[in-house]
């Protein structure tokens, strides 16, 4: 904002200071006078240069400054939501807000300094202007603004266009994300087309969205530009008629003229920062919905720590004792998920329920691992590797997964595609088993972890899981009666 002002007010004060050399300088014949005057000019030029390199520096920083906040504050909240996200929100929205609202919210801090400048340099020419002649001042002083507020009826018709461009643009971005997350699929039964088909249906809506926001937004940029010129010809026309009559000098008419030119910039600015106001508008209500969703779990006031060590579950009738391994067949879906707490149940851990106890700590020390787990695109041994007690090649060993390794040319160094989309179905589920081992949790419940691999491949894996984690309390959900030939505990339910 200063150096908005700045870059402002010496842009208002050059046609004044013009028209002071030509009355002092020029026409008195003064050359002492023009020389100061000149002077006045050269330093209001370096004024100006040097306070447009810093507003444009500083506007840029508040930009992207406030683009990454609202991006890390959408995300984290987002991420801190956890599995009851996609319930809540569509996939389109978070990303929406990533892609395009950021835009919106970040030029309007990028457009303050403008506007304050354009502010400050207004009221500057209408004092100077009533100084000089009270006519010409009162009709900038009063036609500049009732000129700006000519459009404000046109922007709440605009604001309902943008959010309805809006509402299409995250429902385009849902339907580009399903189709992406199922490529494969769709090839597979020759789905393109449909699909295909059908996004381009809702970019079509995108555009006639857009379009008819676009119209909205040329009329306001024409009024804009049309009610302020009508007020800057009639300053022209009173000017010339003072200076006629003798009741201006010919300097003062100059920077009248000057000064009506001028104000197309401040009149152009504002208009722009109301656009972006109800642009931003729009784009701040939809990251405010996305914040204001709240975890469908929360830690209680007072949580109760759990046991130390690696401490049993119990659920019911099924009682995994800690230190041993359990495997559990024929269990409902959710079972994993409510050992885990993702879902509430009457779960105890060592006496303690898991409902009382802090969700960080449930979450740092229970690890719950489907074999559909998602691998993320990145460097292998950074996607795998958690940092824990357990090393890569000892996960990746005990997961039977260092032939996958051996085969990729770059070994763990290996850049891995977005849900690891260059690995067969037994890779992935390998490679996510070898990253809840490497994990080393207190608790670790594996879903289904070996259904993907061959009888010879999963015998491996089970006898190297059961020594690996000898001691440690681990819960297999699974079918397959290798598990149950390893297990220090079945139960059937």
């Amino acid at each position: 904002m200063l150096f908005g002002s700045l870059w402002m007010v010496p842009l208002a004060l050059v046609p004044l200071a013009i028209g002071e050399a030509i009355d002092q300088g020029i026409a008195a014949r003064n050359t002492p006078a023009l020389l100061l005057w000149i002077v006045a000019l050269l330093a209001l030029g370096v004024v100006l240069s040097s306070s447009t390199y810093m507003l444009t520096r500083c506007g840029d920083q508040a930009w992207f400054t406030s683009a990454r906040i609202l991006q890390n504050t959408v995300i984290r909240h987002a991420t801190g939501l956890g599995a009851a996200l996609p319930q809540k929100i569509k996939t389109g929205e978070i990303v929406a807000v990533g892609a395009s609202d950021l835009h919106s919210i970040a030029g309007v801090m990028e457009v303050a300094g403008r506007l304050t400048g354009s502010v400050v340099a207004f009221a500057v020419v209408a004092i100077t202007l009533i100084g000089t002649s009270p006519t010409l001042g009162l009709v900038v002083l009063v036609g500049i603004p009732l000129a700006t507020l000519g459009f404000m009826p046109l922007l709440k018709p605009l604001q309902k266009r943008t959010e309805a461009h809006r509402e299409e643009v995250g429902t385009a971005t849902a339907v580009a994300a399903d189709i992406v997350s199922g490529l494969r699929i769709l090839r597979g039964i020759g789905g393109e087309r449909q699909f295909t088909a059908r996004f381009a249906e809702v970019s079509q809506r995108v555009r006639q969205a857009g379009v008819a926001a676009g119209k909205m937004d040329s009329w306001i940029a024409g009024v804009a530009l049309f009610l302020p010129g009508l007020v800057i010809a009639l300053v022209t026309w009173l000017g010339a008629r003072l200076a006629l009559a003798g009741d201006i000098s010919v300097g003062e008419l100059v920077a009248f003229f000057g000064v009506s030119a001028f104000l197309n910039v401040p009149v152009g600015v504002v208009g722009e920062a109301v656009h972006r106001f109800n642009e931003a508008r729009v784009a701040a209500a939809r990251a405010c919905a996305i914040v204001s969703l709240t975890p469908t779990l929360t830690s209680p006031a007072d949580p109760r720590p759990l046991p130390a060590g690696s401490f049993g579950l119990r659920e019911g009738e099924i009682d995994c004792a800690a230190g041993e391994l359990t495997v559990i067949t024929g269990a409902d879906p959710e079972l994993a998920d409510r050992l885990g707490r993702y879902v509430d149940a009457d779960v105890s851990a060592g006496g303690v329920a898991l409902k009382d106890a802090d969700l960080d700590e449930v979450r740092a020390r229970i690890l719950v691992a489907h074999n559909q787990d998602l691998l993320f695109s990145g460097r292998l041994a950074d996607e795998i590797d958690m940092g824990r007690s357990v090393d890569l090649r000892t996960a990746l060993w005990v997961a039977d997964a260092m032939d996958v390794v051996d085969g990729l040319e770059n070994g763990v160094d290996e850049h891995l595609a977005e849900r690891g989309r260059t690995l067969s179905g037994g890779q992935r589920q390998r490679m996510v088993l070898a990253r809840a081992l490497s994990f080393d949790a207190d608790v670790l419940v594996l879903d289904e972890p070996t259904s993907a691999v061959d009888a010879h491949t999963e015998a491996r894996i089970v006898e190297r899981v059961a020594e690996l984690r000898r001691g440690r309390t681990t819960i297999v959900l699974s079918q397959s009666p290798l598990w149950k030939h390893v297990a220090d505990k079945v139960y059937t339910p």
